[in-house]
């Protein structure tokens, strides 16, 4: 990865800053985009101070146009992650049509939005990896993730269109589905919706992986590494699950 720049959405935080900071410890110049001011600087300054080179965006990649602008400043752009998204909790009858919006336009419309933006200058270098962000709602019903499940299936989808229309461009495209990972996402998501419950559920959650705990930033990281790696030339248009046999070994 020397040399290379990459574009890493939701950096600031989470999976994210994990492939943001290790990234940059491969030798790429890592340009994170992210709408949380103090955790996108956060990451660049962990990343300088380690001796990497990084950049901090403030971006809404919901927004076609800013997003756009933002990334046709780069000339040359050779990897680029969509991690950023955000949940919701609830079934089809209590998604409301503002909740799902607010999904779809972040989760779905926010990749599209950075395909639309990063795919005709690879095509012109005749190069280039993309890593969506998917999970395991997208391949298997999870209760009350009405709105998630959608917007990560979607991203299935998107990752093998892109994959094919583009091969012989010399663009690879594939996409990870984490079980459930443990950060401050997560946390944040315990404290709101299970309130004075937290380490019950926190435990729960551990344990629907088979492997008995939830996953680390870093576990993620490093297959995100390798798959925009040279060592994975030969792959593309593949949904890798990194689950702890969420999926595999469901009962």
């Amino acid at each position: 990865m020397q040399n290379k720049t990459a574009i890493i959405t939701g950096g600031g935080s989470g999976i994210g800053k994990a492939i943001s900071i290790l990234f940059a410890q491969k030798g790429a110049e890592v340009v994170i985009l992210d709408m949380d001011d103090k955790g996108g600087t956060e990451t660049k300054s962990i990343i300088e101070n380690q001796g990497g080179k990084a950049h901090f965006h403030k971006l809404d990649i919901s927004n076609h146009t800013l997003t756009h602008e933002h990334l046709n400043t780069l000339s040359h752009i050779d990897i680029l992650v969509n991690n950023a998204g955000i949940a919701h909790v609830g079934n089809l009858e209590n998604c409301s049509e503002t909740d799902f919006d607010k999904i779809y336009n972040v989760n779905v419309k926010g990749v599209y939005n950075c395909l639309s933006a990063v795919i005709p200058k690879m095509k012109a270098q005749k190069s280039g990896v993309i890593l969506n962000m998917a999970s395991v709602a997208s391949s298997i019903g999870i209760p009350d993730r009405f709105a998630y499940s959608m917007s990560k299936g979607a991203v299935v989808g998107i990752t093998l269109s892109v994959a094919r229309d583009y091969v012989e461009h010399g663009i690879r495209c594939n996409c990870i589905s984490p079980g459930r990972v443990h950060t401050p996402f997560v946390d944040g998501f315990i404290a709101k919706n299970y309130p004075g419950k937290e380490a019950e559920m926190f435990e729960k959650l551990s344990k629907s992986q088979p492997i008995g705990r939830m996953g680390t930033p870093e576990e993620i990281a490093k297959l995100a590494y390798y798959l925009c790696s040279d060592d994975a030339s030969f792959i593309t248009g593949s949904d890798y699950a990194i689950d702890g046999g969420f999926v595999g070994l469901k009962m």
